[in-house]
């Protein structure tokens, strides 16, 4: 006899894939200015998973930079879901996304933003001494070792060449172990050689701590090191076929 017993099985199979360590759902970002207000994200929708490297690409003005911002908690989604590690980012006061950044992500800007008044070491380890780390130094000159910067250590940021400075920020971004890497256009402001150091420098750091990176770049080299490209344009994010890694 046929089988009359209704079919309970699930119309589809039970997705089982690790939760995104970055996921954006519909996020705007739109600020107010003397010309009225301007729409600089709008509904942007992407998910990154663990241990994955993204470039951010497209023209200037885009809204690259804007979008790692919102990923990071530096800017405040004006809707939408900003989600990192599983904590909803919108709904977090600065002091609660300032002490989440402490303990889970790393940032690189591309102006460097060392402490001018404070050695390399010590820029190096007062992320670790906010975060409560009693071998703050120890770490810090471990890290600076790791760039190539141990015997720059006592230098003041006005010491060093640009390159140096960067990979110091490096250093500082990286010391603390983050999950979550961050980097705005990390050699826009170095010549080719310094460029090239400082690429091979993230990765490095990328592949040595399991790191998700995400990275903001108009550099075609550095976007093809990366696993998936994203291109912006016009504050959404372009789905039409890439011609070329990055403009």
């Amino acid at each position: 006899m046929p089988d009359t017993r209704p079919d309970t099985r699930p119309d589809t199979m039970p997705d089982t894939r690790p939760a995104p360590v970055l996921s954006l759902t519909d996020a705007t970002l739109s600020l107010d200015g003397n010309a009225g207000r301007v729409d600089i994200l709008r509904g942007i929708t992407l998910d990154i998973q663990a241990g994955e490297s993204v470039g951010l690409v497209g023209p200037s003005g885009s809204g690259k930079s804007s979008l790692l911002m919102l990923m990071g908690g530096l800017e405040r989604a004006t809707s939408g879901r900003v989600m990192a590690l599983g904590h909803d980012l919108t709904t977090m006061d600065e002091d609660a996304l300032a002490r989440f950044r402490r303990g889970n992500m790393g940032v690189v800007f591309q102006s460097f933003h060392l402490i001018p008044m404070m050695t390399a070491l010590e820029n190096v380890a007062t992320p670790l001494e906010l975060a409560g780390h009693r071998d703050a130094f120890a770490r810090a000159s471990a890290e600076l070792e790791a760039v190539g910067l141990g015997p720059r250590a006592d230098h003041y940021p006005a010491q060093l060449s640009g390159g140096e400075q960067q990979r110091v920020a490096l250093a500082r971004a990286s010391a603390p172990r983050p999950r979550i890497l961050l980097a705005d256009e990390p050699t826009g402001n170095l010549d080719e050689a310094n460029g090239q150091a400082i690429i091979r420098l993230l990765f490095d750091l990328r592949d040595r701590q399991g790191a998700t990176l995400v990275l903001v770049t108009h550099s075609a080299e550095l976007a093809a090191r990366c696993d998936r490209v994203v291109r912006l344009r016009d504050g959404r994010i372009d789905a039409a076929p890439l011609r070329a890694a990055a403009e």
